[in-house]
């Protein structure tokens, strides 16, 4: 327990660099001079360890892939090499696929059926194996492959007749709860709990992924004039507990460390990685919190402690979805980037930046995200922080068409070489 491992190092040798940045997140030197010598320090103080450079390839509802249900195997395998490729193309490292979307898989799962959108019809066979190619595939080309799973959405409806009839949402439906149109998973229940947790690493004893991804969702997102009924569990099991936000945190919170400590010892070079909405709590609700006006905070709408996670070295890596742009009034890139780089300092857990690459080009969005050059800006800014070890875009369709050339530009500024 006393070695200090590589990554130990460089996380402690990047952390007495943190004296060149100041609490309000600028650095020092005022100099451009000065400022390029702090990121080549920070540079050199990261030491020889990759790059992280990553992309969301997201299934549900079809998001990126496959394009449409029922398509063919040949077609289906043709898609997910051409996004491969891509990446390939875009000098990234690492694909994030999405293989468990609402409770069903895109393997041979021994737990839950073959997801809809392969076939059009969950649990239908669709004779291949997505994720076993997407694995060997991906390895071929250089690129880690992270298998990405939601743990507790069931389904994006409520009616428990259109899942497949050995759904195991159906064979046990008091471990499920319908809440804002949706179905899901009763984190509060123990039984629960180890299902999913067993769902999940069916895959990492099956094949030869890089990474066990989660992304933002744990108690799902508050819906106005909705409760989530979890009434009985919290009678049965939150006794000791002061309040039911309390009880609900301790149910994901051990999600995370059962999770943690199973991954271990199946493969202990499998990563774990979560990719959590950017924004633990506001300074306003808690003095450790960001100087942010979210309206939604982690730790008290998702009851996800995500900063203990990383204080306590319970993940290999932290993803924080910051998916606004720099000067963004209510959660401002440029103050939250250094909050994480705090929070992450000196754990030995990697820090990448989740970035928003959908909303470049998007009229919808606010201005900044109509220049090419926002998201180079986050990576330039990005690079004064000692934990950030890299970043990941959302999603694939986006790296693909990149309508406005920001992706480009993101390549052409700071990955002018694949990472080795």
């Amino acid at each position: 327990m006393g070695r200090i491992t590589r990554r130990g190092f460089v996380a402690g040798t990047a952390g007495a660099l943190s004296g060149l940045i100041t609490a309000g997140g600028a650095l020092a030197a005022d100099r451009d001079e000065s400022l390029e010598t702090a990121v080549r320090a920070v540079a050199e103080a990261r030491g020889a360890a990759r790059e992280f450079r990553g992309v969301w390839l997201a299934t549900a509802a079809n998001r990126d892939w496959p394009t449409r249900p029922g398509l063919g195997a040949a077609a289906q395998r043709a898609e997910l090499l051409a996004h491969l490729d891509k990446a390939v193309e875009r000098r990234l490292t690492a694909v994030v696929l999405q293989v468990r979307p609402t409770a069903d898989a895109f393997w041979p799962s021994r737990y839950e059926p073959w997801s809809e959108c392969l076939t059009g019809v969950q649990g239908e066979d669709p004779g291949w194996d997505p994720l076993g190619t997407a694995v060997a595939e991906a390895h071929r080309r250089g690129l880690e492959l992270h298998a990405w799973f939601n743990p507790y959405r069931v389904a994006h409806h409520t009616d428990p007749a259109r899942l497949a009839p050995t759904h195991p949402a159906r064979v046990h439906p008091d471990w499920v709860v319908p809440y804002g149109g949706k179905l899901y998973y009763n984190p509060g229940l123990p039984e629960v709990r180890r299902f999913v947790q067993d769902a999940m690493l069916d895959a990492v004893r099956r094949y030869d992924i890089d990474g066990v991804h989660w992304d933002d969702y744990f108690y799902p997102y508050p819906v106005a004039d909705q409760s989530f009924d979890d009434d009985e569990a919290y009678e049965r099991y939150g006794s000791a507990f002061p309040d039911r936000d309390a009880w609900r945190r301790d149910n994901i919170d051990l999600l995370v460390r059962e999770t943690a400590a199973r991954i271990k010892k199946i493969n202990g070079r499998v990563r774990f990685g979560i990719s959590p909405f950017g924004v633990w709590r506001n300074a306003a609700s808690d003095d450790r919190g960001s100087a942010t006006r979210s309206g939604v905070a982690t730790y008290d709408d998702l009851h996800a402690d995500t900063r203990t996670w990383v204080r306590e070295g319970l993940l290999d890596y932290i993803c924080p979805q910051l998916y606004w742009n720099i000067g963004f009034e209510a959660a401002d890139y440029a103050v939250l980037v250094p909050w994480w780089d705090a929070v992450a300092r000196g754990t030995g857990v990697d820090l990448y930046i989740g970035e928003a690459l959908y909303k470049a080009g998007d009229p919808a969005q606010p201005e900044a995200w109509q220049d090419p050059a926002e998201l180079s800006r986050h990576l330039t800014l990005a690079q004064r922080y000692p934990a950030v070890r890299g970043h990941c875009f959302f999603a694939a369709q986006e790296v693909t068409q990149d309508r406005t050339g920001a992706m480009a530009r993101v390549v052409a500024d700071h990955y002018p070489a694949r990472a080795r």
